[in-house]
C-alpha cells in the first residue's frame, strides 16, 4: 500500500512507480507530539515535511500577537520555504496541534534527489509553482471575498478543522477576529 506521500508524488507529478520509490526513499518518518515544534522562527529550516497524519499550525509572532498563516493537515507540505530554499532564518513557527506523523527530507537529501533523478528540475519547478498558486489563491480570497465567504470556503473544504483546531487559530488564518468568526458560526446555525 502506498503512503500518502507516494500517492501525492504519483498523482500530482505524474511520475512512474520507480521514480516515486526513489523520491520517497529520501523521506524519513518523524513523529511529533502535540505541542512540539517542527520549526521555530529565527532558526534555519533544514527539513521539509509532508503531513501523513495530524494537524500543524504555521504562525508568526508580530506586534505581540500570533498570526496563523496555515493549518497543515494530511496531504500537505509543511515548511518555511524561504528558509529551506534560500537558507535564511525562518520567519514561521511550525507547531504540532495534535500528535503528527510527517515524512521529512533534509536539505542534503533534497539536493541528492536532483543528482539522481534527471526529471527533478521539472518536478521541483512544479512543486514551487503549486506553492505559489496556493499563495496567490489565498491572496485573491482575502482581497475579493467577505469574511463569511472565506469561512464557508474553509468549512466546505475541511469541516473537521472546526472540531479539532482552536477557533482563535482559524480566525487568524481567515484574517478575521475570533468575535467575527463566532458571529458567522452563530448565523450559520440559524
Amino acid at each position: 500500500m502506498m503512503t500518502e506521500l507516494e500517492n501525492y508524488i504519483q498523482n500530482y507529478f505524474g511520475v512512474n512507480k520507480e521514480e516515486v520509490t526513489k523520491i520517497s526513499s529520501y523521506f524519513k518518518l518523524l513523529h511529533l507530539k502535540k505541542g512540539e515544534f517542527f520549526l521555530k522562527s529565527g532558526r534555519y529550516s533544514d527539513h521539509l515535511g509532508f503531513m501523513q497524519s495530524g494537524i500543524m499550525r504555521e504562525f508568526l509572532n508580530t506586534n505581540n500577537k500570533e498570526v496563523t498563516k496555515w493549518i497543515s493537515t494530511k496531504g500537505y507540505f509543511s515548511v518555511d520555504l524561504a528558509s529551506f530554499i534560500f537558507k535564511q532564518p525562518a520567519r514561521w513557527n511550525i507547531q504540532a496541534l495534535t500528535d503528527c506523523e510527517l515524512y521529512v527530507i533534509n536539505q542534503k537529501d533534497y539536493q541528492l534527489i536532483g543528482q539522481e533523478l534527471s526529471s527533478w528540475a521539472v518536478l521541483e519547478k512544479l512543486f514551487l509553482t503549486k506553492c505559489f498558486i496556493i499563495l496567490e489563491e489565498r491572496i485573491v480570497q482575502h482581497l475579493s471575498m467577505s469574511a463569511e465567504e472565506r469561512y464557508n470556503q474553509l468549512f466546505n473544504f475541511n469541516p473537521e478543522l472546526f472540531n479539532q483546531v482552536s477557533l482563535q487559530y482559524l480566525a487568524s488564518m481567515l484574517g478575521i477576529t475570533p468575535e467575527t468568526l463566532s458571529r458567522i458560526r452563530k448565523n450559520q446555525l440559524l
